[in-house]
């Protein structure tokens, strides 16, 4: 009787063992009792099933995750190939959802996300797409969120990774920059010839309006050169500046 009672509690203590199931914090769990779905979800913490297989349970991650995009082959609206890659940030919002309505999630998401970044850079231009990223990633994230709404996952954010060009597209844009580089350069060379004319202008008018300021002008060329000078130099002096000394 005693080996009786000592087995029953032992095959107690197993199927109650059997039976329990620890989900973290960001684990929610479906419980499928007999292949039938329960109402509500179980977790976190401990959990007790039905033992010997008549409950089973299909644990989901709620976190975010980040869903890789492989590089995508795209032809722009003004017939460039282009090759797009993106990242997508999701996250289980309904966890039943995401098991009953929709085998694997998360692949499920990648590939629809996969085929929406194709469509909507390619009906933009190349200029478009490399001046508006945040634009495109706005608008992919509301076309995604919108679509796996009916499978539980919430999409928070999508961000553009690469865009590879062309080489001959490279190269032209190198060239543009160079170009517009040289054109800038030669606008600011060009002000500053206006400015420095402008200021010579200025110059003469006041040397002109000014009685013997060129006569002065002169003089201090003549110091200066003197004390810079290691040679003899021989500079006509104008009548009226000799004129000049002697009064």
């Amino acid at each position: 009787m005693e080996n009786f009672l000592v087995g029953i509690l032992v095959a107690l203590g197993v199927a109650v063992l059997s039976g329990m199931r620890i989900l973290r914090e960001y684990q929610r769990g479906v419980v499928f009792r007999l292949g039938r779905a329960r109402q509500g979800l179980i977790g976190p913490g401990v959990v007790m099933l039905l033992p010997f297989g008549i409950d089973r349970v299909r644990v989901v991650d709620t976190r975010i995750q980040a869903i890789q995009i492989p590089p995508q082959e795209v032809i722009t609206r003004d017939n460039i190939s282009i090759v797009v890659s993106a990242v997508v940030y999701a996250n289980v919002a309904s966890p039943r959802h995401a098991i009953l309505e929709v085998e694997e999630y998360m692949r499920a998401t990648l590939q629809l996300a996969a085929t929406t970044l194709r469509a909507v850079v390619g009906k933009l231009e190349l200029d478009d797409i490399l001046s508006n990223r945040e634009g495109i990633n706005d608008e992919v994230r509301n076309i995604l969120d919108t679509r796996t709404e009916q499978w539980g996952v919430e999409i928070t954010a999508v961000e553009l990774k690469d865009i590879e060009l062309p080489q001959e597209m490279k190269r032209a844009m190198a060239r543009q920059a160079e170009a517009e580089r040289e054109r800038r350069a030669k606008v600011i060379a060009a002000e500053g010839e206006v400015q420095a004319a402008a200021q010579l202008a200025a110059a003469a008018q006041t040397i002109a309006s000014t009685p013997g300021a060129l006569q002065l002008r002169l003089y201090q060329t003549l110091v200066e050169v003197s004390s810079e000078a290691r040679s003899t130099i021989v500079f006509p002096v104008p009548i009226d500046l000799t004129g000049m000394g002697s009064t």
